[in-house]
């Protein structure tokens, strides 16, 4: 009976495995929209796909980052300075990739943009969350919806990079909350353009070392979000739980880890790959740590964050 169900398990891994070794034809013809190209993930995927032949559409929210990215690709790769919290800036985007791209249309939207702000909800007001939400959520669902009719002429792939925060809850503020409504959005995206041929995959990266997890910008939002807080919620946590809370973030983000490749190759094989993941979990934290977590019961989850967590000053 064992050793049936080790050989079909082997079996569907083997097939598995094949099945996705298959790569898409004519890579070098396909062009794919990448936003959030300034640094990071955006960044190493946009010159990754450029040494692989692809035409590459970059967007920057700079024009000193479109220009330090040119310079480090070849001819092929095109950028443009986007703002993904302006509608204006995401129309006039779409139009410069449609005169890119043709009648071929485009084979891959890279939504990556993104920003964080990490604290108690009670140190933030509503403008803390918009600001994230804007750029996470609303942003990316706005340049997806202008650029669809593009992707499904080429019965192309949108790849949404959510977060292990879009499964397991870690922090306050706007980030968490947008990263479950990427999610969501995905999920729906998916199955609605599953009709036309066009397939839609999440990116959950663990803890890498980005713009967004910098420890010291980290501690400085912190730090700002206390200071704009009321006497009241300074006097509910204390002082030594801020000293405490930016320590504990400090020490966890640098623990993340510096391979970016980790996160970009899952990219990459969601864009060439025939059959594409559903979703891609990057990162040794995000496959034995949060993934696992996100299947507890609630209850159990909870009761773990409460005696990991450090507790307010006038905490029960």
């Amino acid at each position: 009976m064992w050793l049936y169900l080790v050989a079909l398990v082997g079996l569907w891994t083997l097939l598995r495995l094949f099945r996705e070794r298959q790569v898409v034809s004519h890579l070098q013809d396909k062009y794919v929209f990448i936003t959030g190209c300034d640094s990071g993930f955006g960044n190493l995927l946009a010159r990754q796909l450029d040494r692989r032949g692809m035409r590459v559409l970059a967007a920057c929210l700079t024009e000193t980052g479109a220009e330090e990215l040119r310079s480090k690709t070849s001819d092929r790769l095109k950028t443009v300075v986007l703002d993904v919290t302006k509608t204006e800036s995401i129309v006039a985007a779409t139009q410069w990739v449609k005169e890119h791209v043709g009648d071929r249309g485009l084979w891959g939207l890279v939504n990556n943009a993104g920003i964080s702000v990490f604290g108690m909800n009670e140190w933030m007001n509503k403008q803390d969350f918009v600001k994230v939400l804007d750029v996470n959520l609303l942003g990316m669902i706005d340049v997806t919806l202008n650029m669809l009719p593009l992707v499904r002429k080429a019965r192309g792939r949108v790849v949404n990079v959510s977060s292990v925060m879009g499964r397991v809850t870690l922090s306050g503020g706007g980030y968490c909350i947008s990263k479950y409504g990427v999610e969501a959005f995905s999920d729906s995206l998916r199955r609605e353009l599953s009709y036309f041929g066009v397939k839609v995959a999440i990116i959950e990266p663990g803890g890498f070392k980005t713009n967004i997890s910098n420890s010291e910008r980290v501690s400085h939002i912190m730090k700002k979000l206390w200071d704009q807080s009321s006497s009241e919620v300074k006097e509910i946590y204390g002082e030594k739980f801020l000293d405490s809370y930016m320590r504990a973030s400090e020490l966890l983000m640098n623990t993340c880890s510096e391979d970016l490749s980790a996160v970009t190759d899952c990219m990459e094989h969601a864009l060439t790959s025939c059959h594409p993941r559903t979703r891609y979990s990057a990162g040794w934290d995000a496959k034995l740590l949060y993934l696992p977590m996100s299947y507890l019961p609630t209850s159990l989850s909870d009761a773990i964050h409460y005696w990991g967590s450090i507790k307010p000053a006038r905490a029960l």
